[in-house]
């Protein structure tokens, strides 16, 4: 399968198992002989009930205390699988944004692109579970619109696998221990998974940002140039910092530094 096909059906698919269609029969096929000329969509095509909503309308994250409530946990799986869905389909934007971007990154998006796929239909499926079909409730459109101000590839690295996703290395482990913390086993195993996949993602954008920033440049000093704002340095942490897992996708100790700088001094110690 070509990659710009892939790309153009989870943009132009209404069919939420369209655009989760992973094409398996293709894996390891994949071709980009036709990357095709630049194309940047305002919005993706979504059936009617998974519409971005108007701003402010969509449902707030339930608090960790709530979610002792099966409903409230559903929300929770049901705002987690619009985020999901939303970075589909801004990584499908990528391809057909930036169709002279290198091959081998190109191609490498595809296997992220499927994770976000698997994370998409596993909160989707959660949600089910509980007692909330994906769609029921509005959906926002934060990150799509935060996509829009992308104008190379180093700004979607810097904005989406760095901040977003590195963001997510945090965000992961604390809903696994709010959802522990409410008795629900699966719910925590879904979180855990995906903060394994978190740190390959963001292993994925920080290789890139090296390969493709200035060598006069520091990573850190890339990241900060690349951002669009609102997007910046302390979005890409959330409450609880993992250190650990920032390590695994190869950050520099100066770089977490800079993420969170309460970190130095004892870093410093143990070292």
């Amino acid at each position: 399968m070509e990659l710009r096909e892939f790309a153009e059906r989870i943009l132009l698919s209404e069919s939420l198992d369209e655009k989760l269609s992973r094409a398996a029969s293709a894996y390891g096929g994949w071709t980009d002989k036709r990357p095709g000329k630049t194309w940047r969509p305002e919005r993706p095509a979504r059936s009617s009930d998974l519409q971005f909503a108007v701003r402010r309308t969509a449902p707030v994250m339930p608090k960790p205390g709530a979610l002792k409530d099966p409903k409230k946990r559903a929300i929770a799986h049901h705002i987690m699988a619009n985020h999901e869905l939303q970075a589909l389909e801004v990584m499908a934007w990528v391809l057909v944004a930036f169709p002279e971007a290198p091959a081998e990154f190109r191609r490498g998006m595809v296997d992220v692109m499927a994770d976000e796929q698997r994370h998409t239909r596993l909160h989707v499926e959660r949600a089910a579970v509980l007692g909330l079909r994906f769609g029921e409730l509005p959906v926002n459109s934060y990150i799509w619109q935060k996509a829009q101000q992308f104008e190379s590839v180093l700004d979607y690295l810097a904005g989406l696998p760095l901040v977003f996703e590195g963001a997510n290395l945090d965000h992961t482990l604390e809903f696994a221990t709010y959802f522990e913390q409410a008795g629900d086993d699966r719910s925590e195993a879904i979180m855990r998974a995906i903060h394994h996949d978190e740190i390959h993602h963001v292993a994925f954008g920080l290789e890139w940002l090296r390969k493709l920033k200035s060598p006069e440049q520091s990573d850190w000093e890339a990241f900060q140039s690349h951002l669009k704002w609102p997007l910046r340095a302390e979005k890409a942490r959330g409450d609880i910092f993992q250190r650990e897992a920032r390590l695994a996708a190869g950050m520099s100790e100066e770089f977490i530094e800079q993420l969170d700088p309460s970190l130095k001094q004892t870093m410093r110690t143990e070292h």
